[in-house]
């Protein structure tokens, strides 16, 4: 039997051993997303730009904002790209496109995923190839992260059309 002076201890270390493990899952869980604009002016055939702030579920997961100093190793396990309004837009107007991930002010900036070849017919979602050999610990302790995103139009749309990307992280608990 466990004495009681004993056991808030054993539950005290049981909580702080495992913060790391519960940010790496938390951070694992909820993607950064953004929400890209595609004016209607953009120009066919030529390299476009859209950037926008990444932004996460968790970078108010405590009272002093983003806790990502107890994860590491953290880098890109998924990507995705959604039509938000229209609804409906057909991510095969877009011919290919390279997403980006730097900080606020654009430095230190890393390619994250990438799609060369966006069928013409893709609909409104599709998942991008993800770049993974990079590092992402420095970003995610940003308060807030700057998503870019380089494409070329296949097609032009008749209104603006804004799309979601969603990165998914993956990382492991500090020591």
């Amino acid at each position: 039997m466990i004495k009681k002076p004993v056991f808030p201890l054993l539950v005290a270390i049981l909580f702080f051993g495992s913060c790391a493990m519960l940010q790496s899952v938390v951070k694992s869980t909820f993607p950064y997303t953004a929400t890209m604009v595609i004016p209607a002016s953009a120009k066919v055939d030529e390299a476009q730009i859209a950037v926008s702030t990444g932004n996460s579920f968790d970078q108010d997961f405590t009272k002093d904002g983003n806790n990502a100093n107890k994860i590491s190793e953290v880098r890109i396990i998924s990507a995705k790209l959604e039509s938000k309004d229209p609804t409906d837009y057909n991510i095969g107007n877009i011919a290919s496109l390279r997403v980006y991930m730097g900080k606020s002010d654009g430095s230190e900036e890393v390619m994250v995923a990438i799609r060369k070849d966006i069928q013409p017919n893709a609909g409104n979602s599709i998942v991008l190839d993800i770049d993974n050999s990079h590092f992402l610990d420095v970003l995610v302790r940003e308060p807030s992260v700057r998503i870019r995103m380089v494409y070329r139009l296949r097609k032009a749309a008749a209104t603006d059309a804004s799309l979601k990307v969603s990165l998914g992280i993956g990382s492991y608990p500090s020591n």
